[in-house]
């Protein structure tokens, strides 16, 4: 028996606004540019997307089922800019057959720097999905799904987790398949969700591309190729980002009906069947442990962390970044914090990102600058700002009269 586990990721950064070293203001962000881009993908992908996937689960009768992670700051801006957005995912979450999974509430890096601020965006995440979906997360994905031993050590001082989500790469299988239950190192090992990446990305990367063999993609032929998983593993998982469906892809690609049919293609062979994330790691025993000594993500050829780490400006950047957690702290200033926590959003690195050919392609997307350059002098002017505020901010402390 295969089953098929669909995860969505959906995210959208704060962009920061042109800033000098000669600005003074300290809203950093582009108000105008991040209502527009969230509206842009709310009515493009979220809103028919949704109320596709409300009609799929309707149709038959509850057997179709999905899972979302959707940032924190992204469910701010829905419910400022988005609001029907925000009721639409909301509709869903009702129907019993969408799950809402944890991550870092601002899309952060914060696990590779400050194990302090990964845990406490992780609850502040946690907490959201509660808030707004009334659910309490019991599967896990790091941004970007970066993963090694350690984040299992790292979630596990949040809370109890049955599953986390980390990318099929072929450096860490093998000759293994992504195609069955893992987990992760230790007596006490959690079970790992590994993506199939080329049936994921023959979806959201290769749909439209009248240059591929197996263009044009439809749900039969799609579904026959699941369908040859039954014998040979027990889950298929596929993984893409949501904006997939009417962004990435756009509707006059086929991507909605693709979708559309997808479902009724797959439940055709009696062995199949949809689950959440969280179905899944009930659903199956681990097969074997994988082991994951460097860091792996979803993203690029590579599937490493050098998107957001790969050249010198990223990694100053980052650095100085981190460098100033306990200063920000040490105000006690809510302002400064919400603010040094939106520079952490991994897409402000993921801009700086010099690579070249198929990757590059892929970081020009919805990328609000000329060069990378560009974002890294705008981004340090930002920092720059932030830490002099830290600074008076600390300054008026220490001279302020003792409290009687």
């Amino acid at each position: 028996m295969a089953a098929i586990c669909f995860y969505f990721q959906v995210h959208q950064p704060y962009r920061l606004r042109p800033f000098t070293i000669f600005d003074t203001d300290s809203n950093y962000f582009d108000e105008m540019q991040n209502m527009q881009v969230c509206r842009k993908v709310a009515d493009k992908c979220y809103l028919p997307a949704n109320r596709l996937l409300l009609e799929m689960i309707a149709r038959h009768r509850g057997k179709f089922r999905v899972s979302y992670s959707i940032t924190g700051i992204m469910l701010e801006q829905l419910e400022k800019y988005a609001p029907e957005a925000l009721a639409s995912f909301q509709e869903l979450a009702d129907t019993g057959c969408v799950e809402f999974l944890a991550e870092t509430y601002h899309h952060s890096l914060s696990f590779l720097f400050s194990k302090t601020e990964f845990i406490d965006q992780v609850k502040m995440h946690m907490e959201a999905v509660k808030r707004y979906f009334g659910q309490t997360p019991r599967v896990f994905r790091n941004t970007e799904l970066i993963y090694s031993n350690e984040v299992p050590e790292a979630v596990k001082r949040v809370g109890q987790f049955d599953a986390i989500l980390a990318e099929g790469a072929d450096h860490i299988l093998g000759y293994r398949s992504p195609n069955f239950m893992y987990r992760s190192p230790g007596p006490d090992g959690t079970k790992l969700l590994l993506k199939n990446y080329r049936l994921s990305d023959d979806i959201a990367f290769r749909f439209s591309n009248r240059y591929w063999s197996e263009w044009p993609l439809k749900a039969d032929k799609f579904a026959s190729w699941v369908n040859a998983v039954n014998g040979n593993g027990t889950i298929v998982n596929l993984f893409m980002d949501y904006e997939t469906f009417g962004e990435h892809q756009w509707d006059h690609t086929g991507i909605f009906h693709f979708l559309k049919e997808l479902p009724e293609e797959l439940l055709r062979h009696p062995d199949n069947r949809f689950l959440t994330c969280r179905e899944a790691a009930e659903a199956f025993d681990s097969v074997d442990v994988i082991e994951v000594p460097h860091l792996t993500s979803w993203a690029d050829s590579e599937r490493d962390v050098s998107a957001w780490m790969g050249n010198p400006m990223q990694e100053n950047a980052l650095h100085e970044l981190y460098q100033l957690e306990p200063f920000v702290r040490q105000t006690g200033d809510k302002d400064l914090l919400n603010d040094w926590r939106r520079l952490q959003i991994s897409d402000h690195f993921y801009y700086m990102c010099t690579k070249h050919f198929s990757d590059g392609d892929v970081h020009k997307y919805f990328n609000p600058y000329e060069s990378p350059y560009d974002s890294y002098i705008n981004f340090m002017n930002v920092l720059d700002h932030l830490n002099s505020r830290c600074v008076s901010v600390c300054q008026r402390k220490e001279h302020a009269p003792a409290r009687v």
